[in-house]
């Protein structure tokens, strides 16, 4: 058992809120920039006491309408402004933000706002709308539905103006840091999702403790653009730590538009999931080796130099000279251009939600962006560890926070202590009491600390495949490696009770119609049509072969299939941050696990 633990930088005190600093941001700073809105002609700024004063008018509407404090509120919509404004407005009339999916289901969304007791419940379109409508009878709780799309905003400011500012004041102020602000239900790779409380004191302790050892990321002139869903807390943390740190925040509601938004917001850091890294690479490998076979070789040699540069960094001499040149010219030939597609200011990144990799870490920080990997869950308010300006390893998820004790189990699994750690699970209180053991929280992941309080993250405790022979196979390493492959979208190792392992595969939808142009096969060709193709299956396994290097023979991948489509969010395979849900996998693709095995 080995523990790693590091004092907190801020102690929350008793009468924190997350709600106050937007007012004492307006008070200090009323004129630095704290969002920046999208509009048709460009950016258009947001100052501390402008949103203050937003916040205010539609908390004054919340109140209006009933919102009492502690009454729960949903809220459902892509990332965008108005996301960010009600959460604050719920907070400051005292009530309890519950986030939902903009993808959720009809059933889900019962769920949630059942199960939460929602009185309220913002969402963005129409849809959202006759979702929710369609299951109204089912939530005996809810009276209010606001629509973004309907003037929800300008409608709860005009009838916030019977409500006394003062009103808002004083609610504001009676909030204390152990009441509830969130809860957040986990969407899970399996089961029914459980509502996580989480305190004021919760996030307040999380972010005020990562603004110390992040000040390259949160600093008043720093700016990002958000883009994941502000529904996951790892989202949600990145907009309170703006509000905090009076950085600078615009939205993005269609990642289909992201690179243009990049371009023209031009952030100093974002925040992505490891997929989205994964896709930068390849779609710029694609383009270099479609474009002609010598700006190819550019590329492939741009790559090496870049990962190895990363490598000499953590070494004492340093990168030598001859490294050194190389690395000047390949930020001429290519690394400028790939900083640029995120606007050319952007030099550092955060990364968390599922494993970035090794390869795709050093490659990053080769090429001018430093991704600061981190680990955590919705239960810890999210973040527990993260690399930082000063002690970056990568291939972990660097030390613990300020305030926050990890201890590894003598099974390996990572359990935490501190105030980050959620309270409880809402309604819920059989599976709050199997969430803990003896005071820690039980994360469920594996993983090892090393002398340095480095944390690495080695899989999921109910991912583990134990063969037929009694082989414990963890499954993350091999995907990781498989998804390093350009053609490689998804991939999930399956072989537990059975006699060796194996893998289901998916190949990526922007890769496909290159891979079908250079081998002279017809435009437009499914991939069910050619995934027993030979040249496509040798692809393949060059990449399993590739996988294969970071295990023992008895864990290696023996047969793999590739999948007639990639899955997707819609049909329940993905969660909203493209982690893969195995259990559904399991069940739709059960036919190809048998053919696997030959059952």
């Amino acid at each position: 058992m080995r523990e790693f633990s590091v004092p907190p930088v801020v102690t929350v005190a008793d009468d924190a809120n997350l709600v106050n600093p937007v007012w004492d941001n307006a008070e200090t700073a009323p004129d630095t920039v704290q969002f920046r809105r999208r509009a048709d002609s460009g950016w258009t700024d947001i100052t501390c006491a402008q949103f203050r004063d937003e916040v205010l008018a539609v908390a004054r509407g919340l109140v209006a309408a009933g919102i009492e404090p502690g009454m729960r509120v949903g809220l459902m919509s892509r990332t965008r402004y108005e996301w960010t404004l009600f959460d604050y407005a719920i907070w400051a009339a005292g009530a309890v933000t519950v986030p939902i999916y903009e993808t959720s289901s009809a059933e889900q969304v019962a769920w949630v706002l059942a199960d939460s007791g929602a009185v309220g419940c913002v969402v963005e379109s129409n849809a959202h709308a006759l979702l929710v409508e369609g299951v109204r009878d089912r939530l005996p709780a809810l009276e209010h539905l606001w629509q973004l799309e309907l003037g929800a905003v300008d409608t709860l400011v005009a009838e916030g103006t019977s409500v006394a500012a003062a009103e808002i004041d004083k609610r504001r102020q009676g909030v204390r840091a152990d009441d509830v602000a969130t809860i957040i239900y986990t969407s899970g790779t399996t089961g029914r999702p459980k509502g996580c409380v989480l305190t004021h004191r919760n996030i307040y302790s999380d972010i005020a403790n990562a603004i110390p050892v992040l000040p390259n990321l949160f600093h008043e002139g720093a700016s990002t653009l958000l883009f994941l869903p502000l529904a996951h807390s790892f989202a949600r943390l990145i907009q309170v730590g703006v509000v905090q740190a009076r950085a600078a925040m615009g939205h993005t509601l269609d990642t289909r538009n992201l690179v243009a938004d990049l371009q023209s917001f031009r952030p100093t850091f974002v925040l992505s999931v490891p997929r989205v890294f994964e896709k930068v690479y390849n779609t710029a490998q694609q383009r270099a080796h479609g474009e002609s076979k010598v700006k190819g070789k550019i590329f492939d040699w741009a790559e090496r130099v870049a990962v190895s540069y990363s490598q000499a960094l953590d070494t004492s001499p340093g990168p030598g000279l001859g490294l050194r040149l190389q690395h000047l010219l390949c930020d001429r030939l290519v690394y400028r251009k790939l900083r640029a597609a995120l606007g050319g200011q952007c030099r550092t990144a955060i990364s968390g939600a599922a494993p970035l990799g090794v390869r795709l870490g050093h490659f990053f920080r080769g090429i001018g962006v430093t991704i600061y990997e981190g680990y955590g869950l919705t239960e810890t308010s999210p973040a527990v560890a993260v690399n930082v300006l000063e002690a970056i390893r990568i291939g972990t998820v660097g030390r613990p926070l300020p305030g926050v004790t990890i201890r590894i189990a003598d099974d390996g699994e990572i359990l935490v202590k501190g105030d980050v750690v959620f309270r409880e699970y809402w309604n819920n209180p059989e599976e709050t009491a199997h969430a803990f053991k003896d005071g820690w929280l039980q994360t469920g992941d594996l993983g090892s600390l090393d002398d340095e309080g480095f944390l690495r993250i080695t899989g999921r405790k109910k991912e583990i495949i134990v063969t037929a022979a009694g082989k414990n196979v963890a499954p993350a390493v091999l995907e990781d490696r498989l998804r390093a492959h350009p053609l490689i979208s998804q991939s999930m190792v399956v072989g537990d009770k059975m006699p060796f392992i194996a893998a289901l595969v998916t190949i990526d939808e922007d890769a496909w119609p290159g891979w079908l142009e250079s081998h002279q096969r017809p435009a437009g060709t499914p991939v069910a049509e050619l995934r027993d193709d030979p040249a496509l299956c040798a692809e393949i396994q060059s990449a399993v072969n590739e996988a294969n290097k970071a295990v023992s023979h008895a864990e290696a991948i023996k047969k793999f299939r590739i999948l007639p489509h990639d899955f997707t969010e819609a049909r329940g395979e993905l969660t909203p941050t493209m982690k893969v849900k195995r259990d559904a996998v399991q069940r739709t693709y059960a036919a190809e696990i048998d053919a696997i095995y030959g059952s």
